[in-house]
């Protein structure tokens, strides 16, 4: 009782002395109880939930009962710790084990309390703090590798990549041409292909190909990362900024791996980035079987015992590399796909809208507030539009105030062979709508070069086969609607002394 009311006094702030004066009992006994408590870091309020007999035991006096309770715990201590790196494993479950095999022994407090002084004071806890399969660290070294161009004899500077589990310390390491998101993403395939399996989380340094805005707090991750992560069931996870120590396994393994792969390799030369990484694959197994300074066996037998069996299941298929951007849906109900300098539909709804585009090497998605609306394989030909019919307005009818009719009266007005030039580029299209977007850059060039140019212009176009906006754009600068065009009926070349009949050349 006389330890609850110390314990009241004091949530009430009165100084040791007060409580001391207070209760009648010496100053040095109640600090040596405050400095008790402290250590214990609970709170005055949690200390006043605890039951009388959980708040007793957190001062059992010394003795030889309490000698042998104390002893028993300790001989707990590894296979606790050892215990911790299992997933879901947590101390109140294994306090729960304890007092299975020790009925007699120590409360939850005291438990706690003991073991993490313990945990503080040993020499080899940190290797054993990390979950098993719950991270991998990640990073470039510092230091590149190099090989030979055969042709050219140019030094070529590659980057090498790094992973380490932390729990067990098992490494891999990888060659390849920059820190690139897609050089990024192949690495990361490769080192989950390694391990047969995906941990938790991917704890990444601050790359720009990972993290797309940094912060101490909230990072923003590259969105191909994040889909990356997504496919393999996994999270992204940057350290913060100038904080080492969140990965800091993966900043010492650095060091090994100068020492262990850099230098061996120093003794050779490599012509290509695939003989440097044939030759890591084939010093891998060796750094990860160094046995350990302090015993506990080496990586992989610390991987196979301890984190081979809580990594998740691959995905059944690799992952595809996938690319973001952003467009706005032109009012011919497309949107212009820089990459290639073409063009893909979209429901002509949501013209004038801002829409996320999605692609990789075989096909381009376009998504509007997270809502797939359109799918296209993709193209590669550049200027191209790939249209899907109900896409389009029904008949043709006008959105806005673009239609075929509006393009030919404004043609009109340039002249009768801009006119029917651009009629013939309206109606090469199954959607008309394919072609406003040439007639209104052909139209433009009025600004530019005058009326009668542009009608000159579409007047000698109009001999060729197909109409085009970068057909009358090359006449208009090289000038070609400013000659006049030959007839059929040429001249001859008259006869003069400098020709050379058939019978010179028998």
């Amino acid at each position: 009782m006389e330890l609850r009311t110390l314990i009241v006094l004091k949530n009430k702030g009165l100084s040791n002395r007060k409580v001391a004066s207070m209760l009648k009992i010496n100053r040095k006994t109640v600090d040596s109880y405050i400095s008790r408590f402290k250590a214990f870091e609970l709170s005055w309020e949690e200390l006043l939930q605890l039951e009388e007999a959980d708040l007793r035991d957190l001062f059992t006096e010394d003795g030889q009962t309490e000698k042998e309770r104390y002893e028993a715990l300790s001989a707990e201590f590894s296979r606790i710790q050892a215990k911790m790196t299992t997933p879901g494993a947590t101390l109140q479950e294994l306090w729960r084990e304890y007092l299975l095999r020790h009925p007699g022994g120590y409360r939850y407090t005291q438990f706690t309390w003991h073991y993490r002084r313990w945990k503080g004071a040993s020499v080899h806890s940190g290797k054993l703090t990390h979950r098993a399969a719950e991270k991998l660290f990640v990073d470039f070294c510092g230091k590149k590798l190099h090989y030979i161009d055969r042709e050219t004899g140019e030094r070529i500077d590659v980057e090498v990549f790094l992973a380490v589990l932390p729990c067990s310390q098992y490494t891999f390491a990888m060659a390849v041409p920059s820190q690139r998101r897609e050089d990024l993403i192949s690495c990361l395939s490769a080192c989950l292909e390694w391990l047969g399996g995906v941990p938790q989380a991917i704890v990444s340094d601050n790359l720009k190909s990972a993290v797309s805005k940094g912060s101490k707090y909230a990072p923003v991750i590259n969105k191909t990362l994040a889909d990356f992560a997504l496919h393999y069931g996994c999270v992204v996870d940057p350290a913060r900024p100038y904080h080492p120590q969140d990965k800091s396994l993966v900043e010492r393994s650095v060091t090994l791996v100068y020492q262990r792969i850099y230098y061996p390799l120093s003794h050779h030369t490599f012509f290509d980035v695939k003989g440097i990484n044939d030759a890591i694959r084939e010093l891998l197994p060796a750094y990860n079987d160094y046995l350990f300074s302090h015993g506990d066996g080496s990586r992989r037998s610390q991987f196979i015992d301890l984190e081979r069996n809580h990594l998740s299941p691959l995905p059944g298929a690799a992952y595809s590399l996938r690319y973001f951007r952003r467009a706005k849906v032109q009012k011919t109900a497309h949107i212009y796909f820089s990459e290639n300098k073409n063009y893909y539909s979209v429901p002509h709804r949501y013209i004038g809208h801002y829409v996320e585009v999605q692609y990789n090497d075989h096909a381009v998605e376009i998504f509007h507030n997270g809502e797939r609306i359109a799918r296209h394989a993709r193209n590669y030909r550049g200027g191209y539009y790939t249209t899907v019919g109900e896409h389009m307005p029904s008949s043709h009818q006008a959105y806005s105030q673009w239609r075929p009719e509006y393009f030919l009266d404004k043609a009109l007005r340039v002249g009768t062979h801009t006119r029917d030039y651009i009629q013939r580029l309206i109606g090469q299209y199954a959607y008309p709508e394919v072609a406003y977007k040439q007639s209104q850059g052909i139209l433009s060039f009025a600004a530019h070069y005058g009326r009668e140019r542009v009608e000159n212009a579409c007047k000698r176009a109009l001999g060729h086969h197909r109409a085009s906006y970068h057909t009358i754009e090359r006449i208009l600068k090289n000038r070609l609607d400013m000659l006049e065009e030959t007839t059929g009926d040429t001249q001859p070349i008259p006869e003069h002394a400098n020709l050379r009949g058939a019978a010179h050349y028998n």
